[in-house]
Parts: C-alpha cells; sequence; structure tokens
C-alpha cells in the first residue's frame, strides 16, 4: 500500500497541470458564491470594515476587476515563457531527464495555479458589477472587489518570488540536490534496511518445464503490483518468476519472466488468465519514472555527469560534484535490501518472486559512462578512486567484490592516459587508499562511530593512505 500510494503521489506531484487546474475550479466556484456573500452582508456591514473595502461605483469596479485580468494573463503568459526557457536549459545544458524533477516542483504550480486562480476569479466577478444602465439593480461586490485586488497584490509578490525561485533551481547544485533528495526518498519507500545474508531463504530454480511469460507490452516497467501478481500466482496454483524490475525496459512478445506449477502443465485457460493477469500486474510506459524504480535517480547523476565531460560543455567541476552524490546514493543503496522480492501464500509457499537490481548492476550503471567520458581527467579520475574508497567503507564484505572489479578497471582506464609523473603519484596514492579499506574488517555504522562529519560532496577524502602496506605498492607501481 505504501508502494502504491507513493507512485499515485509521484503520478500526480510530476504533471504540471493539477494544481493550476484546481486553482482555476475553485477561483470561479469562489468568484460565483462571493458576490451572494456581498449582496446578503452589504447592509449590515460594520462601518470600519465598509472603510477599508472597495469604495468606488460599479463603473470603477469594472476598471479594477478588467485591469487585473488582463494584466494577471500577461504575467501568466511571462511564467510560462520563463518556465519553458528554463526546461530547455535544464535538457540541453544538464540532462534530459531532470525535466521530470523541474516540472515536479510544488513552488512552480503553486505559482501558475495562483496567477491563473486570479485572472479566473476577477473575469468570474466581473459578470455580476451591475451599473442600473440596463434598467437591472446597481450592485458592486465591494468584498469581491477588495478580494480581487488582494489578489492581485499577491501575485505581484508571488511573480518576485518566482523570479528569485527560478534562478535559485536552474543551478546545477540545486538540481542535484533535488534528485539526490527525491532518490533518497525512493529507497527509503521501496527498500527495507540490509538483512543478515545468514537469514536470506534459498530461492527455487526454474525448472526446465517451466513457461515464459511474455510482456504484453513494450516500454519501461513503472510499477509490480505486488498484490496482484501473488493473487495471480496463488489462482492458478503457480510459482511466479518475474524477471522485469521497475527501470527495465521491456519489447513486447518478449520473455518477462518463468511460471510452473507442482501439479504439471498448465491448462489452456489458467495459463491465459494468468497470463492476463500478469499482463495487468505489470505497469509500463515511454519514460521512466522514480515511483518504484530505484536505478533512476542513479541514472538522472550520472546523466548530468556525462553531459558535463562532453566536449561541448566541459564542465569537469560539475561532473565531479555529481560523482559526490553519486557515491552518497550509493552508500545508502549499499545499507539496503536489494535480495529479489519473495511473495508468500497464507501456508508459507514461495508463489511469486520479483527480482531487483543488484548492487554491482547500480554501480556499473553510476560508474562506467563518467569512467569512459572522463578517462583525461586527473580530478574526475581522482574523484572517482575517492568514490571507491567511500563505497568500500560502507558497504559490507560481500559485497566488496563489486568494488575491486570496479578498481581495477579504473586502474586500467589510468594506465592508459598520458598523465604526468605527479598526477600518476596522486591517483596511485588514491587507488592503494581503497585497498587498505578493502582490507579493514567491515564495522556496522553507528551514530556513535561516524567520527567528524563526512566532506561534501565532490571533495576527496583527505585521510592519508594507510602506512607500509600502500608505500610497498606505490613503491612497485601496482
Amino acid at each position: 500500500m505504501r508502494q502504491l500510494l507513493f507512485s499515485v503521489r509521484d503520478a500526480v506531484r510530476t504533471q504540471l497541470w493539477p494544481v493550476p487546474v484546481l486553482a482555476v475550479v475553485l477561483a470561479a466556484l469562489v468568484g460565483v458564491l462571493l458576490p451572494r456573500l456581498d449582496a446578503v452582508a452589504d447592509a449590515s456591514m460594520p462601518a470600519w470594515l465598509a472603510a477599508v473595502l472597495f469604495g468606488g461605483d460599479a463603473d470603477a469596479a469594472r476598471t479594477v476587476l478588467s485591469a487585473v485580468s488582463s494584466s494577471l494573463i500577461t504575467v501568466t503568459s511571462l511564467t510560462f515563457s520563463l518556465t519553458v526557457v528554463t526546461l530547455q536549459l535544464a535538457s540541453s545544458q544538464f540532462s534530459p531527464r531532470l525535466l521530470r524533477t523541474f516540472t515536479s516542483d510544488i513552488f512552480v504550480q503553486a505559482t501558475l495555479g495562483l496567477f491563473l486562480a486570479t485572472f479566473t476569479y476577477s473575469l468570474t466577478v466581473l459578470r455580476s458589477v451591475r451599473n442600473g444602465s440596463d434598467g437591472q439593480i446597481p450592485f458592486v461586490p465591494r468584498i469581491s472587489v477588495t478580494t480581487s485586488f488582494g489578489l492581485a497584490v499577491a501575485s505581484v509578490i508571488g511573480l518576485v518570488v518566482f523570479l528569485a525561485h527560478l534562478a535559485r533551481q536552474i543551478r546545477v547544485e540545486t538540481m542535484l540536490r533535488d534528485v539526490h533528495r527525491d532518490s533518497s526518498a525512493v529507497v527509503d519507500a521501496v527498500l527495507s534496511a540490509r538483512r543478515d545474508p545468514a537469514l536470506r531463504a534459498d530461492l527455487p530454480t526454474i525448472p526446465d518445464r517451466a513457461d515464459v511469460v511474455l510482456a504484453a507490452g513494450s516500454g519501461f516497467v513503472l510499477r509490480l503490483d505486488e498484490g496482484e501478481l501473488l493473487a495471480a500466482a496463488i489462482d492458478a496454483n503457480a510459482v511466479l518468476i518475474i524477471g522485469a524490475h521497475p527501470g527495465a525496459s521491456l519489447v513486447q512478445d518478449t520473455p518477462l519472466g518463468h511460471a510452473w506449477s507442482p501439479d504439471g502443465p498448465f491448462p489452456s485457460e489458467v495459463w491465459d488468465r494468468l497470463h492476463g493477469r500478469v499482463a495487468r500486474a505489470v505497469r509500463t510506459g515511454y519514460e521512466r519514472t522514480s515511483a518504484q524504480d530505484v536505478g533512476y535517480g542513479l541514472r538522472q547523476l550520472t546523466d548530468v555527469a556525462n553531459k558535463a565531460l562532453s566536449p561541448g560543455i566541459n564542465d569537469p567541476t560539475t561532473a565531479v560534484h555529481a560523482l559526490g552524490h553519486i557515491s552518497a546514493l550509493l552508500c545508502e543503496l549499499g545499507d539496503r535490501d536489494l535480495q529479489p522480492v519473495v511473495l508468500h501464500d497464507d501456508v508459507g509457499h514461495v508463489r511469486a518472486i520479483l527480482q531487483r537490481p543488484g548492487l554491482g548492476e547500480l554501480v556499473d550503471t553510476a560508474l562506467t559512462q563518467p569512467r569512459r567520458y572522463g578517462a583525461a581527467d586527473p580530478a574526475v579520475m581522482g574523484r572517482m578512486f575517492d568514490l571507491l574508497g567511500e563505497l568500500a567503507w560502507r558497504f559490507p564484505p560481500e559485497e566488496h567484490p563489486v568494488v575491486r572489479s570496479q578498481l581495477a578497471r579504473l586502474r586500467s582506464t589510468v594506465a592508459a592516459q598520458d598523465f604526468d609523473a605527479e598526477e600518476t603519484r596522486q591517483l596511485r596514492n588514491r587507488a592503494a587508499l581503497v585497498e587498505s579499506r578493502l582490507r579493514i574488517p567491515h564495522v556496522p555504522v553507528m551514530a556513535k562511530d561516524l567520527g567528524p562529519p563526512p566532506s561534501p560532496p565532490g571533495q576527496h577524502d583527505p585521510s592519508p593512505p594507510a602506512p607500509s602496506t600502500c608505500r610497498a605498492e606505490n613503491e612497485t607501481g601496482t
């Protein structure tokens, strides 16, 4: 249920239109109802309140309401133009996958909602103003016109604050922070704490007689409905393994997983029903989302690093900054349980197994491209060695082979570059520091063991390499 609510919240929050549309509807309702309150309260209004409210005639009220509505639609157009320019800048300068993060900014949505609501409200109230020229009783909704004036003032203040917010949002530091924060929220919502390896149950192997479950559509896996998958497996008396995790790419009529029954081959009607229910439980789309995809945030951060290292941008400082956030997010993932999700029936039998991306796959996704595109920059290579040192310190021993594999690949990349002697020495020292941390027994991180605060993202670990062994490695050049 928690994952479902998080998915629904993400789907609504990342759309730019729900908040403005809701604001327009509410403004129209208030614009219809408030003049009626004006008509009832006008005769019994206290003198002090009447002195504060709008005191002009019908023509003056029409002028005020017309001015507010016309100016607000102009301001709204300006706001939309600035928003589009910002989206274009974020797409071309950083990554197209950051557009989703920007459109989910509640401040942008609320600002657009305020402008459109003021326009709609003023236009609606304008209908109720009567000057008596057409034979009707003159009527000036003083409370309503004053409210329109107050909304106009609030909109002017909102425009100023929006411009300041926009200037801050287009900074790469802010975008990286927002992606990191959203990714951490996904990790907390989707993954539980890492379990002791000794407590993990053995998963059943796929028998040769298992039937292949085909994907019903093409696109990225957005969400897996665990309850529906479990119910489908119990209904068919089957064991179901889904090999595609949220974020994986599917092609229609290609393998999605396997299913088999202890009773033997599935009857055709049972298989058709099982296949249909699995198709409904696996939600796909043509755009990756962060609802259940723990690797999407890493993909966004890696894209920023790749774009910064491109010849057209050539901004290694931003790449180093992005690698700092990547390291922090990978360390968070290292503390989580990335084993397959195992669903049991009421009597404890395994019914469905949902695969997850392994830690090695996530680390490879985050580091392979920056290592390739930043190979000629010693600052980027040095930060990647520091990143591996941070992972070696945080990852449990069973995940150290992941770090060792990445360390060997990074060393090969560095060896193929034409660095000067000092740069080579510094990179070898950092590689030796990673080796020394891999040899230190892993101790679970407790609050009292944290020591001094960590370096901000983008800065290297200032700790010196361990003595003796590290010096021997440096002297031999290994």
